[in-house]
């Protein structure tokens, strides 16, 4: 006993109490009584002091379950805490970083007594058996006269440690019975099969409850095994069938009403035959159980039953009669202090918690929120339950009533059906917490997510899936830069956020010694506040609520708030704040047009600024940010001490925006670092500042938000240093967004960052539509070049005027600068057509025609999107032609352009073909097929559109009578009348009509609007629904916007029609290169992997990378891909070539076992005993491991990226804001930031490993990216440039030769292997230098300038790491920017501080060295500076 606090110990639990909590148990019989049932339930793991590092139950927990004692709960300093033994992560392959510890589950017998032993080996999923399995096997060897039991346990992922599964082999091998659950990750489950199959005839049984087929068929019960049970006619397997047929049950499903019925369904069968079966379903009723008592029945009966040494023992003896199985029921209402067990409907479990528990509590029912939480039945089975009790306690201890369920099978939604409704059926929950951290039905097997979101959608409260550490003890977690392990990442983060789920918050870790589950403190407090704040958005009246709207300033500068890739976000706003006012928020005096708003946060409208202070919404003192900071301190060690001088008066910190009523519109500070060389080189990001800090501790602590909106595509929140997935209470994002609920407006087409959102700042995003995209069309010189080859189609054989058009032709594409991309275009100076042949005549123009239908036709997206504002019928139409275009063989779709060539004969791939090769026939008639495509969709578009050009209700093919009677007389539909009137009389209607149909699907999709709905339905806390994000060409599923976007199960990843594209590629990609090189293959290409295209594209990168190496991706019998093998050299073909992959720092996070999938794949070829001029990854990790003096398998590290918690190479940034001295500090940033490398042997880091990065790099041929999306070019955005190596790369290689840099386009149909500099020049021509780009953008006036000087400084940054941009790009852009005194004049009126900007990055592209031009230009520029600087200061 201490003065400070009195313990109790028995045994190994000791209990530590203050003086005040001894106070607090003493006031009544029923508080002692709570808290011995809440005591006994952690008797497994150790309690002991409050300063041991490991947090367990936190402050509130105790006061809670002794809620007679107290009413306000939240001061008790009570903390339990559970010490976890020494780890011992083992040497060798694979570990995952997960702490292998099987002998903690390995229990021998003292003293056999002469018994015989039975050895039982088992593998399950989750660690929550050991304590029932240890417990039952000491109570046997105890107890039992016949048997003693040695028993060991493994968790699944142990198996990947070569130590451990060298001993689960030897376990096996001398075992009697063999034990496994929930084995669901193909290649752990290829692992136990290896080992159990050989020895299953000398295994006296084998268990196996619902896991893989294969592991299932493991299954051995005297005669009884999984074949029967699929195969054989008996009441059994029929039953099976049957409830498959009935409601499509999944096969653990299946049992689990299999048991209810069994004993009636046995009763009938002979004994000997249905003994075996019996006896398998009475050990998986056991199972389920889960309780000592049930595990030690399991192994009695199947000891006595069926392992040889103890049946012999038995002869003579009588056989110990098993006790029935203990069940739950299979559903039911769970409570840790209810007096019955479980309730089986919610009116008796309100009966007692409303007059019973309640009162005592201090909780009020009738106001009380009430939180619906999800459970795992096993968990309560074999009483692993503290995690459970700590959060239900602390949601108790703030007010809230609790109602938890749980289910026996994998399906969740029949319990939240029957439990979350009262008898009239209204919802009685406004939040749901999923505390299995699996999908809603299905959990890690298969799932059903449109049956989960239905049932959640109904229900219309938020839906948190918080997360149990499953593969990590508490301190690999924590030590762990990467966070949750990636098994889980993929089971129990990406699936439910198919489902709709929110907030993947760390609640529960692992003790190490006796594998039971114990809360963490600080994250089931988090849950419980964050819980509670999206429950209050349900039950706050609208015109109470506070709403916080974040606005983005990228790069910082006045000319910059607002910045959103694609949205109009000032005009969103006001969308919004019309739409909050029709729902009854309090928007006080806010102005109701767009200019008014934008006035109010930059104090002149249009930017016109006169002072360089944003307006001032309010002033922080230091001590009020330290006082209201917790983590303030922490920054000091990165920006010194507050207030510093970003966001800061010099004495305060700023907060800038601007309050309306109860919505405050505030403007998010930078990361801070974006202009100092020095910081932007640190190889891992600079914590925030603290002005960014004090901002969002404004938003919470000082205004009061209820909820915050950020407006846009994207702030910076998210890509603050922490862990990758799985926060901790360190990571700064979990620091800075608190408790706040967070809504997020995000792009569609950018799933993955927004998926970075969701995960890293907890946000639900609402998706929005990019802008309408249109073909570029043509424009001065190419819009000439196209009348002339018009002329020439008439003219060709005409030997007077043929070749003088050709002449024309050829001057005006040289004045156009094709002859950068028509190496065949002959000399102005010494060609004349008329000395030509016609076949060279027609060959010339049919380069130039394909040339100038790449730009007319190439997608732009123009102007900015508004929330809320779907698109016109117009504007719909270019999306449907691109959609029209593709094939889609898995839903037996022809794509427009196949069934149009197929009616003149013609394969559309050969068509192509010959287009590229610009071969003239082909030209034209693609050309010709295009036009068709676009009068039919016109037509299709057509017959819904209304009188003001919207979509009206879509017309539907088959639901006019009109149609009927027409097809009757012999009239062919609309879009065929139009593909028949552009030239195509045999075009078959019936081959069109799928397709037809699909477009009128999309056509609904593209003009659906719930942009604003979405919204509202988050800040009102309503369920929204889930939608994947992507390219909307690709997939229009990603249609309507308005949802809650997600990403995909990156164990689906790649795809077989992604391997089958990325071949085709890698094809094209290779014939190019032999091409350019006299035929000989490069031996290395250096590769840059994105999060988003891989999403889109279902990872057709990814697969490329796999094919260059000659690796083939292999899926399971669930369909996952997480295992790679070597494709012979003989199938190959060709050498293996050597890659460098870059991953950008949201791949990392989004797809770090598709990592593990590439290492192992590179790793395996490196390996591969093949000639080395075969094999090049073998090759040159053989020299870098003699250069480095490493293994060859670490020197064969291939895959790299940023360090956990990092992003980009900071190229972008330093590029964007002008903080860079020369090149080669872009390139030491890449190199330092990019070099941390991904091994699969040792992945629960990411290890900078620069000089290997460096040595792989200088063995590199080509670079090579990939365009997917007409959305996103390459200068659209700077993360191409930002991870783009070509420099640097040319800096390390021993001969300085700069590499070939190509980049592969999969933006339509005609997928095509282009040059770096070619595919820039397109970019320029479609955008910053046509008419139709620019003249939408300035039609949106100030963002419009903005996006204007984003490409131009993008074009630049292609200059800076790549050197591919001509020189007439930046002189035609003067020309058309700068020369022009009308359009010079409309940008400084619009956006001063942009145009200023752009005026900077001409002079600085001069200045680098990247563009050539008159004197007269730079000093037109010059002078234009001073003058846009004074019109900025207000001179």
């Amino acid at each position: 006993f201490s003065s400070q606090q009195q313990c109790i110990q028995q045994g190994k639990r000791k209990l530590c109490l203050s003086p005040k909590q001894l106070n607090m148990v003493s006031s009544g019989l029923k508080a002692a009584a709570l808290f011995l049932a809440y005591t006994t339930s952690i008797n497994a793991w150790q309690v002991s002091n409050i300063n041991s590092r490991f947090t367990g139950v936190s402050k509130h927990s105790l006061d809670n379950i002794s809620h007679a004692v107290q009413s306000s709960r939240r001061t008790s300093p009570m903390q339990m805490v559970a010490t976890d033994p020494e780890i011992s992560v083992g040497g060798g392959r694979g570990g995952m970083f997960t702490a292998t510890n099987a002998e903690n589950r390995r229990v021998v017998p003292e003293d056999a007594r002469g018994r015989p032993v039975m050895k039982v080996v088992y593998v399950v999923l989750e660690s929550q058996y050991q304590s029932s399995m240890t417990a039952a096997v000491k109570r046997i060897n105890a107890g039992s006269d016949n048997m003693a039991v040695e028993c060991v346990g493994y968790l699944l992922e142990e198996l990947r440690n070569d130590d451990a599964f060298e001993q689960f082999q030897k376990d096996v091998a001398d075992a009697n019975v063999f034990i496994g659950s929930l084995i669901f990750i193909q290649e752990l489950a290829e692992k136990v099969t290896g080992v159990v199959e050989p020895l299953r005839d000398q295994l006296d049984a084998v268990l196996v409850f619902p896991s893989m087929p294969e592991v299932m068929r493991l299954n051995k019960v005297g005669q009884f095994t999984m074949k029967n049970l699929g195969q054989s006619k008996s009441v059994v397997s029929d039953f099976m069938k049957k409830k498959k047929q009935e409601d499509g049950s999944s096969f653990e499903e299946g049992m689990l009403k299999l048991l209810r019925t069994l004993p009636k369904v046995l009763k009938f069968l002979p004994s000997d035959k249905a003994a075996d079966a019996r006896t398998f379903m009475m050990s998986f009723q056991y199972w389920l159980g889960g309780s000592p008592e049930n595990l030690e029945s399991l192994m009695l009966m199947v000891g006595q039953d069926y392992v040889e040494p103890v049946k012999q023992a038995m002869v003579g003896k009588e056989k110990v009669e098993m006790e029935e199985p203990v069940v739950l029921p299979d559903k039911a209402i769970w409570h840790p202090v209810a007096p019955d067990i479980v309730f089986e409907n919610n009116s008796k479990y309100f009966e007692w918690y409303d007059k019973e528990f309640a009162p005592e509590a201090g909780i009020d029912p009738k106001t009380a929120p009430t939180v619906g939480v999800i459970l795992q039945k096993s968990h309560i089975n074999t009483k692993d339950d503290t995690h459970y009790v700590s959060l239900i306690s602390e949601l108790e201890s703030r007010g809230a009533r609790v109602v938890c369920i749980y289910s026996g099978g994998l399906d969740f939604s029949g319990p939240v059906e029957e439990y979350f409704y009262d008898a009239s059926g209204k919802q009685i929950v406004d939040t749901v917490i999923n505390l299995t951290g699996f999908a809603l039905v299905g959990g890690p097997a298969s799932q059903d997510h449109k049956k989960a979101a239905s049932v959640l959608k109904k229900l219309n409260v938020p839906y948190m899936c918080a997360v149990p550490l499953v593969f990590q003890s508490f301190e690999e977690w924590q030590a762990s830069e990467l966070g949750l392990h990636p098994v889980q990442v993929a089971l129990q983060v990406s699936l439910p956020e198919i489902d709709g789920a929110i907030e993947p918050i760390i609640y529960a870790g692992r003790e190490g010694a006796t594998g039971r589950s114990v809360p963490l403190a600080d994250r089931v407090n988090l849950l419980a506040d964050r819980a509670l704040k999206w429950s209050n958005l349900r039950t706050k009246k609208n015109a109470d609520k506070k709403m916080a709207i974040t606005i983005f300033s990228f790069p910082p500068d006045k000319g910059n708030v607002g910045t959103a890739a694609y949205l109009d976000v000032f005009d969103s706003i006001l969308a919004v704040m019309k739409q909050m006012k029709k729902e009854g928020y309090d928007i006080g005096d806010a102005p109701m047009t767009k200019e008014e708003i934008m006035e109010s946060i930059l104090n002149d409208p249009e930017a016109k600024i006169s002072s360089p202070e944003l307006n001032v919404a309010y002033r922080m003192s230091t001590d009020e940010y330290y006082e209201l900071t917790p983590y303030a301190e922490d920054l000091e060690e990165n920006w010194g001490p507050a207030p510093g001088n970003l966001n800061s008066d010099g004495q305060n910190l700023v907060v800038y925006g601007k309050q309306f009523g109860n919505v405050f519109i505030g403007v998010q500070p930078s990361f801070g670092y974006e202009g100092d060389p020095m910081r932007l080189l640190f190889a891992k990001s600079a914590s925030p500042h603290h002005g960014f800090a004090a901002y969002y501790t404004y938003l919470e602590k000082v205004f009061g938000a209820d909820a915050v909106l950020h407006f846009g595509t994207h702030g910076s929140l998210e890509f603050m240093p922490g862990k990758q997935v799985g926060m901790s209470g360190t990571c700064y994002p979990d620091r800075l967004i608190n408790s706040l609920p967070s809504a997020y407006l995000y792009a569609a087409n950018n799933p993955s960052e927004a998926t970075i959102a969701k995960r890293r700042s907890y946000s639900a995003t609402v998706s929005y539509l990019t802008p309408p995209a249109e073909n570029a069309g043509l424009y001065k010189g190419l819009k000439e070049l196209k009348e002339l080859i018009s002329s020439f189609q008439g003219l060709r054989e005409n030997e007077g005027r043929g070749p003088a058009i050709v002449n024309s032709i050829v001057s005006t594409a040289w004045t156009c600068n094709l002859d950068k991309d028509i190496p065949e275009l002959p000399d102005l100076e010494t060609y004349d057509a008329k000395d030509d042949t016609l076949e060279n005549r027609d060959a010339i123009v049919g380069k130039v025609y394909a040339q100038i239908m790449q730009i007319e036709s190439r997608l732009l997206p123009c102007g900015l999107h508004t929330v809320g504002v779907p698109p016109t019928a117009e504007e719909a139409i270019a999306t449907l032609v691109n959609i029209a275009q593709l094939d889609r063989p898995e839903d037996k779709i022809e794509g427009l352009p196949r069934v149009i060539a197929a009616s003149v004969g013609r394969d559309i791939n050969d068509i192509y073909r010959g287009n590229n090769e610009g071969v003239l026939t082909d030209v034209e008639l693609n050309d010709k097929v295009t036009e068709a495509s676009r009068a039919a969709v016109r037509a299709l578009v057509a017959q819904s559109t209304d009188s003001n050009g919207r979509v009206k209700e879509v017309k539907n093919m088959f639901d006019e009578m009109g149609d009927f009677f027409g097809g009757m007389m012999g009239q062919k539909k609309p879009w065929t009348q139009a593909i028949v009137k552009a030239g195509f009389p045999d075009v078959s209607e019936e081959r069109l009509a799928p397709l037809i149909g699909y477009l009128e699907f999309c056509l609904k999709q593209v003009v659906a609007n719930n942009e604003l709905g979405g919204i509202m339905e988050l800040l009102n806390g309503e369920f929204l629904m889930p939608a994947p994000g992507g390219d909307p060409i690709r997939n229009p599923d990603v249609l309507p916007t308005g949802r809650n976007m997600h990403a995909l199960d990156p164990s689906a990843i790649p795809t077989s029609a992604a391997v089958e594209i990325s071949e085709g590629v890698v094809d094209k990609l290779l014939e190019k290169l032999a091409a350019d090189n006299d035929g000989a293959v490069p031996e290395s290409i250096a590769f840059t992997l994105w999060g988003t295209d891989n999403i889109k594209t279902y990872g057709e990168s990814l697969a490329q990378v796999l094919a260059l190496v000659g690796v083939r991706p292999v899926a399971d019998s669930l369909g996952r891909v997480n295992k790679v093998e070597l494709i012979p050299l003989e199938e190959l073909g060709r050498p293996r070539i050597d890659v460098v992959v870059s991953c950008s720092g949201v791949f990392r996070d989004l797809f770090i076992n598709q990592m593990n999938l590439l290492d192992r794949g590179i790793k395996m070829a490196a390996e591969a005993d093949e000639p080395l001029e075969m094999n090049f990854v073998r090759k040159h990790a053989m020299q870098q491991a003699e250069e480095l003096g490493v293994s060859l398998r670490d020197a064969s590290c291939r895959v790299f990226s940023n360090s956990a918690g990092s992003y980009s190479a900071n190229v972008g940034l330093a590029i964007e804001n002008g903080g860079w001295e020369d090149e080669s500090q872009l390139q030491e940033q890449f190199l330092t930031r990019k070099g941390f490398a991904f091994n699969a042997d040792k992945p629960g880091m990411m290890e900078q490993q620069a000089d290997l990065f460096k040595s792989a790099l200088k063995t590199v041929d080509v670079t090579f990216q990939n365009l997917d999306s007409s959305e996103i070019s390459i200068t659209d955005v700077s993360h191409y440039y930002d991870s783009d190596p070509t420099k640097v790369v040319q800096g390390l290689r021993d001969d300085k030769k700069k590499p070939m840099s190509l980049m592969a386009d999969t933006t339509t149909a005609n997928a095509q292997v282009r040059s770096l500099s070619e595919t820039v020049r397109l970019d320029a021509r479609t955008k910053l230098l046509n008419p139709k780009f620019y003249e939408g953008m300035l039609s949106t006036g100030y963002e419009g300038v903005r996006e204007i000087q984003k490409r131009l400084r993008n074009t630049m940054g292609w200059s800076a790491t790549a050197g591919e941009v001509d020189n007439f790009v930046f002189e035609d852009a003067n020309s058309v920017f700068i020369e022009d005194p009308e359009m010079q004049q409309r940008l400084l009126d619009t956006n001063p501080n942009a145009f200023r900007d752009m005026v900077t990055t001409f002079l600085e592209a001069n200045g680098r060295g990247y563009w050539e031009t008159s004197e007269d230009n730079i000093e037109r520029l010059q002078e234009l500076y001073a003058e846009v600087e004074d019109r900025i200061e207000g001179v």
